[in-house]
């Protein structure tokens, strides 16, 4: 008997959540709360939109088992790059307050008037826009939500990546 979850599904409910989560950043926290996303909250959200979007394709595509663990990789990569930055962003908002970086220029800015490499190497340090603690829900600040929506995401991603040939149902 076929199994339920056929990987088209799979990725199908990560594009899905992915979905969900960037649309709950904007409409929520962004136009409802008004909490302004620092730049390791853009860079996290980068990272949920290209998890979706490898999801999206690989489930619009529906591969063989070749190409489903290619998608399963490139997918398990953002989750785990995502949660890397979503883990740097934590440790930032749990530094004792004298040892918070100041605050640096806004991301749009950077981008304008710096080099990639040095704009992607200030946004990676963090600043004091990313220690801080805007809002919580169920007791987790927002990089905590996100890092555990990778590590859901990237397991189901593993899991794709590492399920028999036979779970392929066209």
């Amino acid at each position: 008997m076929p199994s339920v979850l056929t990987p088209r599904l799979v990725f199908f409910g990560i594009a899905a959540v992915c979905a969900f989560s960037m649309a709950f950043a904007y409409y929520y926290l962004e136009l409802h709360l008004g909490l302004a996303a620092c730049p390791l909250c853009m860079t996290q959200r980068v990272f949920v939109v290209s998890l979706g979007v490898f999801a999206f394709i690989a489930a619009l595509h529906n591969p063989g088992t070749v190409g489903r663990r290619i998608y399963s990789l490139l997918c398990l990569l953002s989750a785990c790059v995502g949660g890397a930055v979503a883990a740097r962003h934590i440790w930032l908002q749990n530094l004792p307050e004298d040892q918070v970086p100041a605050c640096g220029p806004s991301l749009e800015y950077m981008l304008d008037t710096l080099p990639f490499s040095e704009t992607f190497s200030i946004v990676m340090m963090g600043d004091g826009n990313c220690a801080n603690v805007s809002w919580t829900f169920l007791g987790m600040t927002i990089p905590e939500q996100v890092l555990a929506l990778f590590v859901v995401l990237g397991l189901a991603c593993g899991w794709q990546l590492l399920r028999g040939t036979s779970a392929h149902v066209r």
